[in-house]
């Protein structure tokens, strides 16, 4: 049985749309991540779970039972926001043991929460000191054990990285992953960011003006995206416009390799979708079987890999992506000629909708 499931969640504010219908279940001990841009909804989604906002429109059911109607402080569920929002007034120790003197816990079993917990998030050593004593990545794991102490049905986190850095957000990213798999706690996390997202779930959600687009593992998300949309948002790569040929994706007079394309009718209108990583880059004179002539535009240097923009020849304002080890990119230069390929068995192909 699903843990937590949502069902034809719809909700609007001002008479303007903002879930349209939204059907999701989590199984227990999973972590699902609702990805998407800004205003696509997600947020108040996990307000409506937590019990903050109520839904124009459908159920939500916890074990089975629908909680629709349940107000936030009758749902077991843990909340960490985007800001720490910690007491000032009281140290680590304390606003762990927040939750549960609230509850009625006995004393000794909130100082026996606290104290593991805090070793949990790895504070330990800092259990007496105060928020303004501890820096933001320190503050945040606080607020994740204060969220842990009451033990939660469900998890909920709420962009929870965003004020963060980007090195004490991918370390902290990994400290939540791990925690929520040593506890075993079923968690929604709320994020605009991919990377966090597929780093961190057991499955995600893409979402977009209101509307769950595909749910699915993170492999799954980036290898096999549902739709243009989803396509465009996971991950960088090129996006050409053309019209199924056989086993090709024919754009202009150019014919793109492109196995899936056979599985539309030919001269369907579709969208071919190309990652960096299955490019391949040849600057000798005589091209490769299958290769098309690209002029390098731009290198970006990302450390251990250098991404490549280039422009297709033929086809007008194409642009494309390639990634090279870059201890082979040093030879690579902007308004260098190259023949760029891949495998046919590489590009998404979708219908253009």
């Amino acid at each position: 049985m699903a843990v937590v499931a949502l069902q034809a969640i719809r909700k609007s504010f001002g008479g303007r749309p903002v879930l349209a219908g939204i059907d999701i279940a989590l199984a227990q001990g999973e972590l699902v991540s609702l990805l998407g841009p800004s205003g696509c909804g997600k947020t108040t989604l996990l307000r409506i779970l937590a019990g903050f906002e109520r839904p124009d429109a459908g159920t939500v059911r916890l074990d089975g039972r629908d909680i629709t109607a349940l107000a936030a402080n009758r749902r077991n569920m843990g909340m960490v926001f985007q800001s720490y929002s910690l007491f000032p007034n009281l140290d680590a120790t304390d606003n762990v043991r927040f939750g549960p003197r609230v509850r009625g816990v006995p004393r000794a079993e909130q100082s026996r929460r606290a104290e593991h917990l805090l070793e949990l998030v790895g504070l330990g050593g800092h259990r007496h000191k105060f928020p303004h004593q501890l820096s933001g990545g320190q503050q945040q794991r606080v607020a994740l054990a204060r969220a842990l102490a009451v033990q939660p049905d469900v998890l909920l986190l709420d962009e929870p990285l965003s004020a963060l850095d980007a090195k004490v957000r991918a370390q902290l990213r990994s400290e939540i992953r791990r925690i929520q798999r040593e506890t075993g706690v079923t968690t929604v996390f709320v994020t605009h960011d991919q990377e966090e997202a597929l780093s961190i779930s057991d499955r995600v959600a893409v979402m977009n003006e209101g509307r769950m687009l595909q749910v699915a593992s993170p492999a799954a998300i980036y290898r096999e995206p549902a739709d243009a949309f989803v396509a465009r948002f996971i991950g960088a790569g090129a996006v050409l416009s053309g019209r199924a040929d056989g086993p090709a994706v024919r754009v202009g007079a150019v014919a793109l390799p492109a196995a899936a394309a056979a599985g539309h009718p030919a001269g369907t209108a579709v969208e071919l979708f190309l990652r960096p990583e299955h490019v391949r880059l040849d600057p000798a004179a005589t091209p490769p079987s299958g290769a098309l002539a690209a002029e390098i535009r731009e290198l970006t240097f990302f450390g251990s890999l250098t991404r490549v923009r280039l422009a297709l020849d033929g086809i007008a304002d194409s642009e494309a992506w390639a990634d090279v080890a870059s201890d082979r990119a040093d030879g690579f230069q902007p308004g260098l000629r190259v023949w760029a390929s891949w495998d046919a068995a590489a590009p998404r192909v979708l219908a253009r909708v």
